[in-house]
Formats: structure tokens, C-alpha cells, sequence
């Protein structure tokens, strides 16, 4: 049995955040879904749907944080070689904390699809260039590598986000448990060069959440703490548009893995995908750099969700966007 909370604005509280629920979806991979009163549910189940989340990287758990995206790389789908020179990646990091960024994620290594694998030389060579500049900032660092994770948290890095859930490097696992830094776990079909190749699922919302609740406990038996962990269902990586949607829609169903969420869906492929215009054949393609406005609509749909991380190019709207939304609320 799934369960998928319903958020609005009476009931219990949504993962210890200001949204609450009252009522609960009930999934189900045989039986048609049906609505239960949240108070009907096990105990079990309710402790990890209310539960407050604990703090992860000075992360404030009232609020959906911001995440900064900062790819140091020449072939990000969206950024790349936009900051490859050190000093404009370095103004374009303090920049996002100046616009309001929690947290700055840096890359090194391009995870689009149909990136080829780096070498560690270079993807160590490109976070070296910049980590002088980072004094002072809350950032993370977005690799698979465990030599660039432990070259990262020796500089300062107060989070590790692995698009492979620690799965890619076989010392990733037992580098994150001996430093006891938080972990963002990724779902992702596949890797990167490959993960786009026809990928399919009996139940995407229910398979990722499966695959995700055994990925945590399977870095729980490792000795990573459970509160040290956010889990992210991957958005675009190793899904079609039918799996990224069945995964927005039921988002909220992800508390239920009891650890904070991160939701990684700015200007990626679904959005032009999803806003071509009526009528229109094909893929009308929207330039990565004009993908704000659905940005905008994705992490304001996982703010009303319950998400406590999204990870987004655009701080400063997205920042602008999320305090509005909140102000609007009528509990807040």
C-alpha cells in the first residue's frame, strides 16, 4: 500500500512544514486508488508523513529552499560553457546567494543526456579552479566520483548530490558514511549516455519511490543516518514525458520515504515538451534559456507539495516567485 498525501491547508502536518493534510490517497499497482481520512492510517505511516524533517546543510525545514545551479562544465544542456572561466563561476555563485540561494550546487561533470563519462583529471581539475572563491558560501557538490566528493568536502562542501544514489562509484557508499555529510539520493535509469534509450516502467511514480526506499536503506546499513539523507526522483533522467508527469502529479507520495525532497526540474526538456503550442506536431523546441516561466511552474507546484529543496538556474525569479507564492497562503 502507497500512500500520498493530500496537501492544503487543514488537517496534520505535511513532514513537520506549515502545509498540512487531511486526507490520503491510496495507491495501489492492482486495485484502483481511493481517498482515506488521513486519521484512518497506521501509526507508522503517519509518523513518517508528519514528522518534522530534521535540518540537512543549514537547510531551513518552513520553507522550500532554493538551490542554485553552477555548472563549471563546456557541455551542460543548459549552462555549459556559460561559467567555465573560474572568475565568472565564482561571481555567478555569490551571486546566487546574494539573489537568495540557500545553497549553490557545483558541477563539474555534464549528467544530460547523452553526456559521455568524464575523467577524473578533468572534472577534478575544473572544482579546483573555483573552490578558492567558495569561502563563505553554503554550497554542494554534484558528482558521481567519490574523489571529487572527498576533494569537495575537504574545501568546505556541505552537501554531496549523486545523480546515481552513491551507486556510480563503489567507494562513493562507505567515503559519505565515514564523513557523515548529507547526501541528496537520486533515482536515475541508467547512465547518462544511455539512460534516454527507450526507458520504461510497470508503474513509474510507484517504481521510483520503490527504488528509492530501498536505496536509503540500503545507505542506512552502510551508516548513513536516515536524517542525513533527501531523496530526489529525478526528473528527466531515464524517463519519457509520461513518467515525468506521472511523477509530478504524484509527488507528494515521496514523504512517505520520510526524509526532505528535492525536486530538480528546471528548464529541462519536459517543459517545451508540455507547452508547444495547440495544434502544433512534434517537439517545438523552447530554448533552454527560455524555459523560465514553466521553471517557475514546476517549483511552485513542488512548494504546494510539500518539497523542502528545489534545484533551479534561475535564483533570483525563482526566489521572487516562491516568497509570493508563500505570502498568498492563507496559513502563512
Amino acid at each position: 500500500m502507497y500512500c500520498r498525501p493530500l496537501a492544503g491547508t487543514d488537517g496534520l502536518p505535511l513532514a513537520g512544514g506549515p502545509l498540512r493534510f487531511a486526507r490520503v490517497e491510496i495507491l495501489s499497482r492492482h486495485e484502483p486508488p481511493r481517498v482515506v481520512a488521513a486519521e484512518t492510517l497506521d501509526a507508522g505511516v503517519l509518523e513518517r508523513l508528519t514528522a518534522a524533517r530534521a535540518p540537512i546543510a543549514g537547510l531551513v525545514a518552513d520553507r522550500t529552499a532554493v538551490m542554485g545551479i553552477l555548472n563549471v562544465t563546456p557541455d551542460s544542456f543548459s549552462d555549459g560553457g556559460h561559467n567555465a572561466a573560474p572568475d565568472i563561476a565564482i561571481a555567478a555563485a555569490r551571486a546566487m546567494v546574494t539573489a537568495g540561494a540557500d545553497i549553490v550546487d557545483i558541477g563539474a561533470e555534464s549528467t544530460r543526456p547523452r553526456a559521455p563519462l568524464v575523467d577524473l583529471a578533468t572534472e577534478s581539475a575544473r572544482l579546483a579552479a573555483v573552490l578558492p572563491g567558495l569561502a563563505g558560501l553554503c554550497w554542494s557538490i554534484d558528482t558521481r566520483k567519490a574523489a571529487i566528493m572527498a576533494q569537495a568536502l575537504a574545501a568546505g562542501a556541505a552537501l554531496v548530490n549523486d545523480v546515481s544514489a552513491l551507486g556510480h562509484d563503489p567507494q562513493a557508499l562507505a567515503l559519505v558514511a565515514a564523513r557523515g555529510c548529507p547526501v541528496v539520493l537520486m533515482h536515475a535509469r541508467g547512465t547518462p549516455d544511455v539512460m534516454q534509450d527507450a526507458p520504461a516502467y510497470d508503474n513509474a511514480l510507484l517504481d521510483v519511490f520503490d527504488w528509492l526506499a530501498t536505496r536509503i536503506a540500503a545507505c542506512e546499513a552502510a551508516g548513513i543516518a536516515r536524517d542525513r539523507i533527501i531523496a530526489d526522483p529525478g526528473i528527466g533522467f531515464g524517463k519519457d514525458l509520461s513518467h515525468n508527469l506521472a511523477l509530478l502529479r504524484g509527488l507528494s507520495l515521496f514523504h512517505g520515504l520520510g526524509v526532505p525532497l528535492l525536486l530538480g526540474a528546471s528548464r529541462k526538456q519536459l517543459i517545451p515538451r508540455i507547452a508547444k503550442p495547440e495544434g502544433a506536431d512534434g517537439i517545438v523546441d523552447i530554448p533552454p534559456d527560455a524555459r523560465l516561466p514553466g521553471s517557475l511552474a514546476l517549483a511552485l507546484h513542488a512548494a504546494a507539495q510539500g518539497v523542502q529543496l528545489v534545484r533551479v538556474h534561475d535564483v533570483p525569479e525563482t526566489v521572487q516567485a516562491l516568497a509570493v507564492w508563500r505570502a498568498a497562503q492563507p496559513r502563512w
